[in-house]
């Protein structure tokens, strides 16, 4: 005779490895959106890694299409990531001196001690680099200025990614729930 402590603990053992990689999966996502404001976090891919392990769920079904469409789309947002700001330079008219300064005020904003420095760092650059090239302190503050709207534009773009990834996941869950709630 089964008693219903024996059938909960079937169920859990059963469904554990699932539930576990689907909330990792949530964790990811997460860490995503969040990634889209941080410099350290690769918002999109974080959340790629979320369908990824969604993939290895053997409840879940998810096709190798979807998963290399959606890895090309966030492999293309961060590379896009270190150019939309010297993007915004050169839009702003900034010269090819701003561009670099801008690329270098990036990297070295994301690895600098101080807060911000990310938002900072692609500023200054381009205002330097214009200001070595020669530029007015106008032209220079314009493409410093276009430097900041390209960060701006591509934290957007990250975030809002990272936002729909969110949503493809819980559509994903919500296409498999009888399998967790009629099993």
């Amino acid at each position: 005779m089964c008693n219903k402590k024996d059938v909960n603990s079937s169920i859990y053992k059963k469904y554990f490895m699932d539930i576990l990689l689907i909330l990792i999966a949530l964790l990811l996502m997460l860490l995503g959106i969040i990634g889209s404001f941080l410099p350290v976090l690769p918002g999109p891919i974080t959340s790629w890694f979320g369908f990824l392990l969604l993939y290895f769920s053997p409840l879940i079904e998810l096709s190798k299409k979807f998963l290399i469409i959606t890895l090309i789309i966030a492999i293309t947002i961060w590379v896009l990531d270190y150019f939309i700001p010297a993007m915004g330079t050169k839009k702003f008219g900034g010269s090819k001196s701003g561009m670099i300064g801008t690329m270098m005020g990036l990297f070295i904003g994301l690895f600098s001690p101080i807060p911000g420095g990310i938002i900072i760092g692609p500023f200054v650059g381009a205002l330097i680099g214009e200001l070595l090239n020669k530029s007015d302190t106008k032209t220079a503050m314009r493409a410093a200025f276009g430097s900041f709207l390209g960060f701006l534009t591509s934290t957007f773009i990250k975030f809002l990614v990272a936002i729909i990834y969110f949503g493809l996941y819980i559509s994903i869950l919500w296409d498999h729930k009888t399998v967790f709630f009629n099993g």
